[in-house]
């Protein structure tokens, strides 16, 4: 991409909503448009260019892009005189030139597999006199990001995509029809960005896919991604997570592959959505309650102390105060060490969206409320047992709310606190890895402080 484009020398910034797929989506619109000349900034009040990189999981994240959206009519103007707004990812993807009916100031809509022609959107848009709405959101999937040119955020992690799209059509979920059918990288390509990372210093990979099981299916005819594991594990990465798995999909071979690969971080989080199988069957999981059960009970024989984390949908249509009750029983057997949970979210052309469900919203708050309670007591738990080990962390920087404290992350990815000794300012451990004896454990959260050097 030439520097010399009409937008060479625009300022911009990056709003992200959702999944890590956004997140490192996000990092290829930023290496696109610093390839353009574009200069990033820190505000929205100072950038030419903003772009809104979106979910449509749940109707919360459309509300707050409206919001965020919206504000930027009352934001100061640029000094350049014209802000463009471009709306990218899933709901640029489902609602295409039909933005303009919730956005009515925005200016570019680009697909998820269309990120390669934001720079001419934009161009088209600072040429046009405001009232067009530039948009291509794509036919058809026209292969991947990583083609592209990328901006890290961190230059010790690196996201790296394996596969998109989804193929399994969970009847509350709109992913399929916004990231397409499954897609998979070949093998060599993702080996060969593994090893390019490793070279320019990176300390942890995460492996992206809407469903990582499933890498290789469309490829080879069957799912390949135990053998992928051990061979990004052969390429000299000292930490490696993967997201998202699907239950079903989870083999033996696989657990096999994450147990014999050290690289691969004690920590898993495997999405039930619910612990009662009449309602899995309702959302077309594919698996009982029996088999995931039966995976965390495998996940923690052949990795002892595993950090098993989820996420749970209450308030599903049709969900009964017994469904509910067995999912606080599964909550509780597997003892995840946290938990996302939501209240289910209407998505508009879902099989799911068109079912009725009499239940009262305060039945199901009420239901939320219980099981948030106890996602809590069960992560409290969880840290507890962590409480006076030594704890390996990669640091990432200071905390938001105080500079003096460093915060990074643990094998098990749980959030650590730590002081620095006198001798050493926060540049000198940001990437690294650093010992921290745990001498305070909360429900979100491990502290502690620091000893030996980093390394």
């Amino acid at each position: 991409m030439s520097s010399t484009t009409s937008i060479s020398g625009k300022t911009y910034i990056v709003k992200t909503f959702g999944c890590q797929m956004n997140l490192h989506d996000s990092e290829r619109v930023s290496g696109l448009l610093d390839s353009c000349g574009c200069i990033q900034v820190a505000s929205a009040d100072e950038a030419d260019i903003v772009v809104f990189m979106t979910c449509c999981v749940r109707e919360g994240a459309d509300t707050r892009l409206y919001g965020q959206v919206s504000a930027m009519v009352s934001a100061p103007t640029p000094p350049s005189g014209k802000r463009v707004v471009a709306i990218g990812g899933c709901i640029a993807q489902r609602d295409g030139d039909r933005i303009r009916k919730n956005i009515p100031n925005a200016n570019v809509v680009f697909g998820t597999s269309a990120l390669d022609v934001l720079p001419q959107l934009l161009e088209d848009a600072f040429q046009s006199d405001g009232k067009e709405l530039h948009v291509d959101v794509g036919e058809e999937q026209r292969g991947f990001s990583t083609d592209l040119p990328i901006h890290r955020e961190q230059p010790f992690h690196a996201w790296v995509p394996i596969m998109t799209g989804c193929n399994n059509f969970c009847t509350y979920c709109i992913v399929p029809y916004v990231r397409g059918r499954e897609k998979s990288r070949p093998m060599e390509r993702v080996i060969e960005e593994c090893d390019r990372y490793v070279a320019e210093g990176v300390r942890e990979i995460t492996l992206l896919g809407q469903n990582v099981n499933s890498y290789g299916r469309d490829v080879y005819g069957e799912p390949r991604f135990a053998e992928l594991l051990r061979k990004v594990g052969e390429t000299g990465i000292e930490r490696l997570r993967f997201t998202s798995s699907n239950p079903k999909d989870l083999t033996p071979e696989v657990i096999d592959a994450m147990a014999s690969t050290p690289c691969v971080m004690p920590h898993l989080h495997l999405a039930v959505q619910s612990g009662s199988t009449n309602v899995l069957k309702a959302m077309n999981r594919s698996y009982t309650r029996e088999d995931y059960l039966a995976l965390a009970k495998d996940l923690k024989a052949a990795m002892p102390g595993i950090a098993l984390t989820t996420d749970i949908i209450v308030g599903f249509p049709g969900e009964t105060e017994e469904d509910f009750l067995q999912t606080l029983s599964l909550v509780e057997e597997v003892a995840f060490a946290s938990a996302y949970t939501f209240i289910y979210s209407k998505r508009p052309g879902t099989p799911a969206a068109r079912i009725v469900d009499p239940t009262p919203r305060e039945v199901i708050q009420h239901r939320f409320d219980r099981l948030a309670d106890l996602v809590a007591r069960l992560a409290y738990e969880a840290n507890q047992r962590d409480l006076g080990t030594t704890s390996e962390v990669l640091v990432e920087g200071t905390s938001k709310r105080n500079s003096n404290v460093m915060v990074g992350h643990s094998k098990k990815n749980q959030t650590v606190h730590f002081g620095l000794p006198s001798n050493m300012s926060p540049s000198d451990v940001k990437g690294r890895m650093v010992d921290v004896r745990v001498n305070e454990a909360r429900t979100w959260y491990l502290a502690g402080d620091m000893y030996g050097e980093p390394h």
